[in-house]
């Protein structure tokens, strides 16, 4: 049974896989603590750029010698294999680690082994702590990867308080306030893609870009996605600068284009599109994550924030579960996630 230190070491392990959300893929953005014999945090560690030290392996680097006869708290099972760096297991072995509390059982055939060499050393693991929790934060789109193969989308649209994205004459900036747009920038930076449709490309021109507080561009920018299907983009468009990578896409459907960008090692998608390329992906239930931006403002006619789902009546609906509700300056922002799946497409929400 978990002590009151090691569930808060596990709070705060998640809270340092969020830090580097984004940063990681294809690896797992995972958060590690280790806690000395008396139960005193010594060292933290949070999952590198690929090619660089796991979690454990910077919370033991962290505690030193302190870490002899400790804990380790970490979201994610250790590793059992050697990749690009050595096993996770090994590490915490060698460091002289008595007991690890592990939040989600490793779910791939390639990294798993890792609780069973742990206990092979004679160390006491405890796993399943704080799972759903786990599951639901920093390590979800991964998740989504390791059970699917294909990469977790976030839908992200603004929107008026009667669901316009646009009103009758296109014009659709500036829908929400100057808060509401910043935390668009946080959430790119969490994701490994930024995807639109060439329609928004062609009628807004978006960078699609992760700025400052300053709009100064940052060093790290996702993969900007143009889904072009007819070759529409020009090539003046702002997407195909040189501030950031682009790929413009000819896939057929949004499953095509998904795998497409898995076989790149993305595993976090941001939807930035508008109505039409938004219904296609919830229509076959490619949207895990949604974060609606909702302005207190009333157009009465425009675009709506969704084109036609194809459903008849309202019994088919396709059901949401409020995640979190946050006021954001002058604006709303609701998370939620799909709780059913509408035609043949992969299940969504869930917490994977």
């Amino acid at each position: 049974m978990s002590t009151a230190a090691e569930r808060a070491a596990m709070t705060r392990a998640r809270e340092l896989g969020q830090r580097v959300l984004g940063t990681t893929s294809p690896n797992p953005p995972v958060g590690a603590v280790v806690l000395d014999a008396s139960g005193a945090v010594v060292g933290e560690g949070a999952t590198s750029p690929p090619g660089g030290p796991h979690a454990e392996v910077h919370a033991l680097a962290r505690a030193g010698d302190r870490a002899r006869g400790g804990t380790v708290v970490v979201t994610l099972e250790p590793c059992a294999h050697t990749g690009r760096t050595g096993p996770c297991a090994d590490a915490l072995i060698a460091a002289g680690i008595r007991r690890v509390v592990v939040a989600v059982p490793e779910p791939t055939r390639l990294a798993q082994g890792g609780a069973e060499r742990l206990r092979a050393a004679g160390i006491e693991l405890e796993l399943g702590v704080e799972q759903a929790e786990a599951e639901l934060g920093a390590l979800a789109a991964w998740l989504t990867g390791a059970r699917e193969q294909r990469p977790h989308v976030v839908w992200k649209v603004a929107t008026t308080l009667d669901g316009r994205v646009a009103a009758r004459d296109g014009t659709s900036r500036w829908i929400t306030g100057a808060e509401a747009r910043a935390e668009v920038h946080r959430l790119r930076a969490g994701c490994d893609a930024v995807l639109v449709g060439s329609g928004t490309a062609l009628a807004d021109d978006p960078q699609l870009t992760v700025r400052d507080a300053d709009g100064c561009n940052v060093e790290r920018q996702p993969l900007r996605v143009v889904l072009d299907r007819r070759g529409r983009l020009p090539a003046t468009a702002r997407v195909l600068d040189d501030a950031a990578p682009t790929l413009v896409s000819r896939a057929p459907d949004p499953a095509a284009l998904l795998a497409e960008l898995y076989g790149r090692g993305v595993r976090r998608v941001l939807l930035e599109g508008g109505p039409t390329l938004a219904a296609a992906f919830l229509a076959r239930g490619l949207v895990d994550e949604a974060v609606v931006h909702l302005a207190p403002t009333l157009l009465g006619a425009g675009a709506p924030m969704v084109g036609d789902l194809g459903i008849p009546t309202i019994s088919a609906a396709l059901h949401l579960q409020v995640v979190a509700v946050t006021r954001i300056g002058g604006d709303v922002e609701v998370r939620l996630r799909p709780t059913r799946h509408t035609g043949g497409g992969n299940r969504t929400g869930g917490g994977s």
